[in-house]
């Protein structure tokens, strides 16, 4: 099912048992910030990003080591190196993602970031060491970047993909198609959000970080919040801002977010985290959040 309605959505996905593969991922790729600089044209629509700030390489390489080291906690994590003339390539998971046997290389909206999926090392590593087949959405109808516009729930095959500049419905289809989905409700972001996975996240197939705000209609937030319900964690504004629905579940049981966003969260929202069975742990990455993305932005899961 592909649809825009959300009714339909929910009554069909509450029929969908979790049994289409694991939760969460078996090991995540990231891209090191070298020559950590904010891109102009991503500039052009991502309103999380202030061009006037000044930013601080040396502390983003930083941070951004730090957070491998905590990942690995989690999973194993590999890096590659960074592009100078890519500077929005630490945000892995909006050009590539993967499913079993599968790379999938994304069709990026800005220039800038469209150079990024010709990386022969990226692709060099699942194509040649892992075997996968590489299927290239740039050969497609349509803008989808990948785990970046559309949040996916791995333990069920369902996605929630947020249209606007960066991920139109032709977009959505064929990454629907690639991964081999069964459900997939489309939704229209707010005005001003660029990203579905800054306004939702679903954690380990069992609970939800969602801003309705971050919404044009009411009825698509309240339909997936129905969904994971009791599990739900619902952001302000304010908390979304501070990115506190850019989060992830690496693992069963630990839910990652950068420290501006924990700090965010009431105690009441913590303490319901823990009843869904998950203990929150932040990373420091102020810096890096500078770009306009956190700590699941970072992250390109490989399954």
């Amino acid at each position: 099912m592909i649809t825009r309605d959300p009714g339909a959505f929910l009554a069909f996905a509450r029929g969908v048992a979790p049994d289409f593969g694991p939760a969460c991922a078996r090991a995540a790729f990231l891209v090191a910030p070298d020559g950590f600089a904010l891109a102009e044209q991503s500039a052009s629509d991502n309103a999380y990003m202030d061009l006037s700030v000044a930013v601080d390489p040396v502390r983003a390489s930083a941070q951004h080591r730090a957070l491998q080291a905590a990942l690995g906690q989690d999973l194993p994590v590999v890096c590659f190196p960074g592009d100078p003339a890519a500077p929005d390539g630490l945000f892995p998971n909006n050009v590539f993602a993967t499913a079993p046997g599968r790379l999938l290389v994304g069709r990026m909206r800005h220039p800038v970031r469209q150079r990024e999926a010709e990386r022969p090392d990226i692709r060099g590593f699942f194509t040649g060491l892992l075997a996968c087949e590489e299927i290239d959405l740039r050969q497609h109808p349509g803008i989808c970047e990948l785990t970046g516009s559309v949040v996916i729930d791995r333990a069920r095959g369902l996605a929630y993909a947020g249209l606007g500049e960066r991920c139109d419905e032709a977009g959505a289809r064929a990454l629907h198609a690639a991964l081999g989905l069964r459900g997939t409700l489309l939704f229209d972001l707010a005005a001003g959000e660029y990203h579905a996975n800054v306004v939702m996240s679903v954690l380990a197939g069992r609970a939800l970080v969602i801003a309705p705000s971050g919404f044009a209609d009411p009825a698509a937030a309240q339909a997936l919040a129905a969904l994971y319900d009791p599990h739900v964690l619902l952001l302000s504004p304010a908390q979304k801002a501070a990115f506190a629905g850019n989060c992830i579940a690496l693992r069963d049981g630990r839910v990652r977010m950068s420290q501006a966003g924990a700090q965010a969260l009431s105690i009441d929202q913590v303490a319901a985290l823990a009843r869904a069975g998950f203990e929150l742990a932040p990373v420091p990455l102020d810096e890096i959040e500078k770009a306009g993305g956190s700590l699941r932005c970072c992250v390109a899961e490989i399954y």
